[in-house]
């Protein structure tokens, strides 16, 4: 990833995230209740991920400037064992389309089998075809909604078994 660097999300870096993934979520008409655009906690996400960095963890990319330009990060899914929610995979404008999602994929991956998870689960939107893309291209497979769910705006859904490649 060149010019870009990897690490771990810190209270420094919180605003810029937050600015990141409701500017995603606006411009594909997501900026709605029951999606991340309005959680309180969005502007303190590091409180969350680094609580316990047994169960999980965020990665942040930073450019040349040091500036936040995305990241991605994961939870244990509580409703299936051994099972890690991707979360929050978001990339400003000016690095999209040049495949830098897919290496936070297989980052993010690497971090869940290191943390002993055994499959990712994660939770989009029709909105995001293009997230969409990338999930079915990195070997998720849709399945139905977790009766366990509750979230009523996301609505596709989808699960990789981390240690069939």
């Amino acid at each position: 990833m060149e010019n870009l660097k990897i690490t771990t999300l810190t209270p420094e870096y919180d605003l810029a995230l937050a600015e990141i993934i409701r500017d995603n979520l606006k411009k594909h008409a997501l900026d709605i209740p029951g999606t991340v655009y309005f959680d309180d906690n969005l502007n303190h996400l590091s409180d969350f991920y680094l609580a316990d960095a047994r169960e999980r963890f965020y990665y942040i990319l930073l450019d040349e400037k040091d500036r936040l330009v995305g990241g991605v990060g994961l939870a244990k899914f509580e409703f299936r064992e051994d099972c890690a929610e991707l979360q929050k995979i978001y990339l400003s404008d000016e690095v999209k389309g040049r495949g830098i999602s897919y290496k936070l994929m297989s980052l993010i991956e690497d971090k869940a089998r290191e943390l002993g998870y055994k499959r990712m689960y994660l939770e989009t939107h029709n909105n995001l075809p293009v997230a969409i893309h990338l999930y079915e291209k990195c070997g998720y497979k849709e399945i139905e909604k977790p009766k366990e769910v509750v979230h009523a705006t996301m609505n596709r859904f989808f699960l990789k078994e981390l240690y069939l490649e």
